[in-house]
Order: structure tokens, then sequence, then C-alpha cells
């Protein structure tokens, strides 16, 4: 089993910046892609960004040039800066790990863009 414990939503006005923070533990694997999603009300979990063991990136076109993800090798830690972050940005960021044909999902953290 692996458990995901995320960090750093909150309240932010609009053209603000958030980071949040997703750690991985338990039976970790070392290839692995992690990444973020989010779902706002009413609307599909989509793909935010996700990052795997060797660096590769990927991200959806409505939050490139503004999102960054990175990880902290050997911690199993990810990190999504966002900045410039709009009203549409609002939902429920979740973390996910995928390793070893198997998924694994945070409890999500809320990110409200507000002014």
């Amino acid at each position: 089993q692996v458990q995901l414990v995320e960090s750093g939503g909150g309240l932010v006005q609009p053209g603000g910046s958030l980071r949040l923070s997703c750690v991985a533990s338990g039976n970790i694997f070392t290839i692995y892609t992690m990444g973020w999603y989010r779902q706002a009300p009413g609307k599909q979990r989509e793909l935010v960004a996700t990052i795997n063991q060797v660096g590769a990136t990927n991200y959806a076109e409505s939050v490139k040039g503004r999102f960054t993800i990175s990880r902290i090798i050997g911690r199993n830690t990810v990190h999504l800066q966002m900045n410039g972050l709009k009203t549409e940005d609002t939902a429920t960021y979740y973390c996910k790990r995928d390793q070893v044909q198997l998924t694994y999902w945070g409890q999500g953290t809320q990110v409200t863009v507000s002014s």
C-alpha cells in the first residue's frame, strides 16, 4: 500500500500563487509517475500535471506556463507551484501515484481562487 498526504491548498486572489505538496509513503517503488489532478464541482476530474522518476513532465494546456511540477529525489515528494491563478483553477486538487500497474490517490486539497 501507498499513502499520499497532500498539503498547501487554500484561498488566494486571482493572480496569486500557491504551492501544493504531496508526500508518498509505504510500499514505494523507484519507477513511478506522480502528479496532480483536479475536480471542480459538477465537472470530471482532469489532469493538471505529472512527473516521473526521470523527471519527465506533462502539463494540461490550461496550466502551461503558469504551473510547475517538481520532485524531491529521495523524499518521495512532489510539488506543484501554481502562479497566475485564475478563478477557473478553483477545484479540489488530488495527488496521484502510479507504480507497478497500481494507482493511488490522496484525499484532496481545496484550492479556491476568488477576490
